[in-house]
């Protein structure tokens, strides 16, 4: 197996088994690393202050899998890590990618990122709303898509700018930058909302959990506004049969979808749709046009 050691703005990352298969359309260990060292420039914004929760897969997505928010054994010190409040008090340290030398050791370790919706300079007060549209089979990401622009406009009526893009599996994720509000408050918005769209999509939408009610519908996910929780992060390939990308789409897009296939983002695609379509979610990862949450 193929390794080596680089370095990355003066530091010095162990890269290993380069050449290891990871996903079954034969994309490699070596071309993972690659993909996430050269969008640093587009996944750091969204990275940055946000404590990091790991999938790993390192024997691929049919290997073993385990979810970790934990400093991994091994980190640099150079990787900053920090004390993160915990849901049922205390703390725990979890490591915060904040440069590129850090998204390439991590890359390395070969995950999905995943973070919350607030600052580690801030715990617990989001800066992001997040609706996560779950088809629930024979609906489709198509179905997702006539979701998605419904909760659009309905977020544009109470002021709120929503960005799209997909989770890398089934769905969509919407995005709204918010004015910082505590994350019970913005919960209990997502909540208030999903069960509206639900109302007056009844053949479409469903807000509640049972699994039960979601053949045929999109399930909207408010729950991944719950300090607790953490949601795909922006350009994060998943632990798919695939290389597939959570990867930011245009409005036009949602609004013309007739295929699932037509957003199916992978790995060698992101290069293209930057030189065609630029960074999405920029306003996004700056926060620009933050609006606070409609009262209630």
């Amino acid at each position: 197996m193929t390794s080596q050691v680089v370095t990355v703005d003066g530091h010095r990352v162990s890269l290993s088994n380069l050449d290891k298969v990871i996903y079954p359309d034969g994309t490699t260990k070596g071309e993972v690393l690659h993909y996430y060292a050269t969008h640093g420039d587009v996944l750091l914004p969204h990275l940055r202050d946000r404590p990091l929760s790991l999938l790993r897969y390192p024997d691929g997505p049919e290997g073993e899998r385990f979810f970790t928010k934990h400093v991994p054994p091994g980190t640099p010190e150079w990787v900053t890590a920090r004390d993160v409040p915990r849901s049922g008090g205390g703390t725990m340290r979890q490591v915060l990618v904040q440069d590129l030398p850090s998204l390439v050791w991590v890359a390395n370790l070969v995950v999905e990122l995943h973070t919350p919706q607030w600052r580690v300079t801030d715990p617990g007060v989001a800066d992001r709303l997040v609706l996560d549209l779950d088809p629930g089979e024979p609906a489709t990401i198509v179905d997702c898509c006539r979701v998605a622009l419904w909760l659009r406009d309905r977020l544009a009526a109470d002021g709120l700018t929503a960005y799209a893009k997909t989770s890398g599996a089934k769905g969509l994720h919407l995005l709204c930058p918010l004015r910082p509000v505590p994350s019970a408050d913005s919960s209990d918005y997502a909540r208030r909302l999903a069960t509206e769209a639900a109302r007056e999509l009844p053949d479409l939408a469903i807000a509640a959990m049972a699994r039960r009610l979601r053949p045929g519908r999109v399930f909207i996910d408010h729950s991944q506004n719950a300090a607790r929780k953490t949601t795909a992060t922006p350009y994060t390939l998943r632990a798919r049969a695939a290389p597939t990308v959570s990867a930011p789409v245009t409005w036009e897009e949602v609004a013309s979808c007739g295929s699932p296939a037509e957003l199916d983002i992978r790995l060698p695609d992101v290069a293209g749709r930057l030189a065609e379509h630029g960074e999405l979610l920029a306003g996004l990862a700056t926060g620009e046009g933050a609006a606070p949450l409609a009262p209630h």
